[in-house]
């Protein structure tokens, strides 16, 4: 029997991203298993030269890491019948998930996909892509019920 303890849940907080939290949640439910969120303020996009961010590097990091702080215990607190917890990590999202997944003993990871294609795959990559092949775990992904799937 599989038994899953953790679940982690990534999200961007975006409205993509939200369209995988009642899987996460349900998931947890169903399993009576820990909710984990995780955010991730990717230092590439605050640090990038050029950027035009007003203030401080520093500055905006801290600012951009206690948004994701609230933000996340506004998503808990909306969580019912479900044990869970929130992180913030700096760093590039698909590495900071994966050694969290690694360090946490996560069992399953549950993210929502973008649906990017073309160019905008090309250029932005798919963050869900990498985690799938590097993941220490099984990864459930959600597409956005607007992204309807057709056969080719």
């Amino acid at each position: 029997m599989i038994k899953i303890k953790k679940i982690l849940y990534p999200t961007d907080l975006s409205e993509y991203a939200l369209h995988a939290l009642p899987y996460a949640t349900e998931l947890a439910a169903t399993y009576k298993a820990r909710l984990c969120l995780l955010y991730v303020v990717d230092n590439y996009l605050i640090g990038a030269p050029g950027a035009g961010f007003a203030g401080q590097p520093d500055d905006l990091l801290h600012r951009v890491k206690e948004s994701g702080v609230s933000n996340l215990k506004n998503l808990i607190s909306k969580i019912k019948d479900v044990n869970a917890e929130s992180a913030v990590l700096i760093g590039t999202p698909h590495v900071e998930i994966v050694r969290y997944a690694r360090e946490q003993d996560i069992d399953l990871i549950v993210l929502a996909t973008h649906g990017r294609k073309g160019i905008a795959h090309a250029l932005i990559g798919s963050v869900a892509e990498k985690i799938v092949q590097m993941s220490p775990c099984p990864v459930l992904t959600v597409k956005h019920p607007e992204h309807e799937f057709v056969m080719p």
